[in-house]
């Protein structure tokens, strides 16, 4: 009997026994020969589209051209370049972490996303017109035009470390964890096939990848609400009604805590989320250096035109708007069918609760054909931000390490070679390293945002000034990344020398259950940056100027927008604002 008629036959009220014993015999019931039919098409299309569109790219004249590879120049329209942002940005530590959070926190998580709407209207109107002007194609060209090629390559090569080491691992990892843990495969065989899906996509150039994540993020976004869907209709049952929209109304009255937007004090996750100062403090500093100072994501729209890549960003910033109902929701209502015991003891592997588990729990139930779409949409969402994080390792590694360090005379199929021959290595090195690093036990979300938070305040801070004040100099810059990420880790570790509980009262400091007050780390890196820009400020005024400030242009008329631009802007404000004003 199929999934669907043994919910219908189930009692009413809602019995969560019956539903309880359909879960796991769903649950044992891994892919389907229809699932996999569903997936294998998922697969042949998205492949096939992309070496069509790679043999039509190397018809092309000019096709071999580094620019071409590296940013496909002129060849994204405004939508690639917006479904290209979210299908990088997207991938298993949203999908497994952050639904994991929705479990956990609640509804509150979404501030990542919806902040980042916003943070893209920024991004849109001050940094890429910057960017564009100056002809700037990879972050560390901006660093060695502004500040000189000491902070450039010391730069260059961090970011490459941490890219590989922290980024790609873990999508690797994780992704490989959460389809494994559907098909039934082990986790290598997991990692090889994600590895080699998203070679052969990155191969082609960014004109591939940009164009292959428009059907990515079409699988992501009809896959994620499907989920969500399914996820609203057994919430329903738990009132002993049916349809998504009686589940919603449900789950609501059901987890009513789990939908506070901004955590009180008194809430065990503040240390997370630390209440007002997300919203005004530290979650800037997150989403202004991930959307504006991060080679992964503005490189979609820096071979763009300043009109196209403006819209690509709108259009990436309403699809945002989007993702806490794809990806927050469900970990919410897996928490509802969890309190009513519906789950049983899936979420408790070896007795212990997993909030990780939520969304591949979910994800089990759905019925044969859907699992297959669902299964789609997180391969798409993996997949594509493998390829785009490889093809930015490859960028920065060719053009700003290989072209300048190595090889000054390198021809445009010579950097084009070594730009693949970057990917290959990349992703067979996260291969390697991606199950040593203990990433499973972190979660992905968590060990992302712990990594690179030690240094964001820095980098941000460098971007900002080096844009806004022509005072800065080298020295100054040079302090944001070594002394942003020494006064990163005198905060982590400042408890353990000096009680903090003084700053409780204020909120800058939680308890962090054993017998600590710790600083929450968007508190922390909101401290951090701003400590970072004094010292630049001080550093610049007590130092010389730097000749290479000349180079650079900067003028307010780049920052002005047209009318279609301000409205939809202001939509996307203006929707941000009323969901924190209905659900505060």
């Amino acid at each position: 009997m199929s999934y669907v008629s043994r919910v219908r036959v189930a009692n009413t009220p809602f019995d969560p026994l019956v539903l309880r014993d359909t879960c796991f015999y769903i649950h044992m019931n891994l892919f389907s020969r229809l699932d996999s039919l569903v997936f294998l098409t998922y697969f042949v299309v998205v492949a096939g589209y992309g070496l069509w569109v790679y043999r039509r790219k190397k018809s092309g004249a000019g096709s071999s051209a580094s620019h071409d590879y590296f940013l496909a120049e002129g060849s994204l329209s405004w939508w690639a370049i917006g479904a290209s942002l979210i299908a990088s940005n997207i991938s298993a530590e949203q999908f497994i972490g952050m639904s994991g959070s929705g479990f956990r926190i609640g509804m509150a998580i979404a501030v990542y996303e919806l902040m980042a709407a916003a943070t893209l209207v920024i991004v849109a109107v001050f940094f890429m017109p910057v960017y564009l002007k100056n002809h700037i194609y990879t972050m560390p060209q901006f660093l060695e035009q502004r500040y000189g090629k000491k902070v450039a390559t010391t730069m260059a090569f961090f970011w490459l470390g941490l890219y590989v080491v922290v980024n790609l691992t873990s999508i690797l990892y994780l992704g490989a964890l959460a389809i494994g843990s559907i098909a039934g495969l082990g986790v290598l065989p997991c990692m090889l096939f994600l590895a080699i899906f998203a070679a052969v996509i990155t191969l082609g150039g960014m004109k591939v990848i940009g164009y292959t994540d428009v059907i990515q993020v079409t699988c992501l976004v009809i896959g994620g609400l499907v989920t969500t869907w399914i996820a609203l209709e057994l919430v329903a049952k738990i009132g002993g009604g049916n349809g998504a929209l009686h589940g919603a109304t449900t789950l609501f009255q059901s987890a009513r805590d789990h939908f506070d937007m901004v955590l009180p004090r008194t809430n065990p996750n503040y240390i997370d989320l630390p209440g007002l100062s997300t919203l005004i403090g530290g979650m800037w500093i997150v989403n202004l250096n991930y959307w504006g100072c991060n080679q992964y994501i503005t490189q979609r729209a820096l071979g763009a035109d300043l009109p196209t890549a403006r819209k690509g960003l709108l259009f990436a910033a309403f699809l945002k708007l989007l993702m806490p109902v794809i990806i927050v929701l469900p970990g919410i209502a897996a928490f509802a069918l969890d309190k009513s015991g519906v789950l049983g003891d899936a979420m408790r592997p070896g007795g212990e609760l997993n909030p990780d588990r939520a969304y591949p729990t979910l994800l089990a139930l759905l019925p044969s054909g859907l699992k297959g779409i669902a299964f789609a949409a997180l391969t798409a969402a993996v997949v594509a931000s493998l390829a785009g994080k490889a093809n930015s390792i490859a960028t920065i590694f060719t053009l700003d390490i290989y072209k300048k360090r190595f090889n000054k005379d390198a021809s445009e199929q010579k950097m084009v070679w070594i730009g693949r021959v970057t990917v290959v290595m990349a992703l067979v090195l996260a291969v390697l390293i991606a199950p040593l690093l203990g990433i499973d036990k972190k979660g992905g979300f968590q060990y992302i945002q712990e990594y690179t938070g030690f240094v964001s305040p820095g980098i941000l801070a460098m971007f900002l000034l080096g844009f806004f004040w022509k005072k800065t100099n080298s020295a100054a810059a040079m302090f944001a990344t070594i002394g942003g990420l020494v006064l990163s880790i005198v905060l982590k570790f400042l408890p353990l020398m000096i009680n903090l509980s003084f700053l409780a009262p204020l909120g800058f400091a939680v308890d962090n259950g054993h017998g600590m007050h710790e600083i929450p780390f968007l508190d922390r890196m909101f401290i951090v940056f701003w400590i970072v820009v004094a010292g630049m400020i001080l550093i610049s005024k007590m130092g010389a100027r730097d000749k290479a400030v000349l180079t650079l242009h900067v003028d307010r008329k780049l920052f002005h927008v047209d009318g279609a631009f301000a409205f939809g802007s202001a939509v996307v404000c203006l929707l941000v604002a009323a969901i924190y004003g209905v659900w505060w």
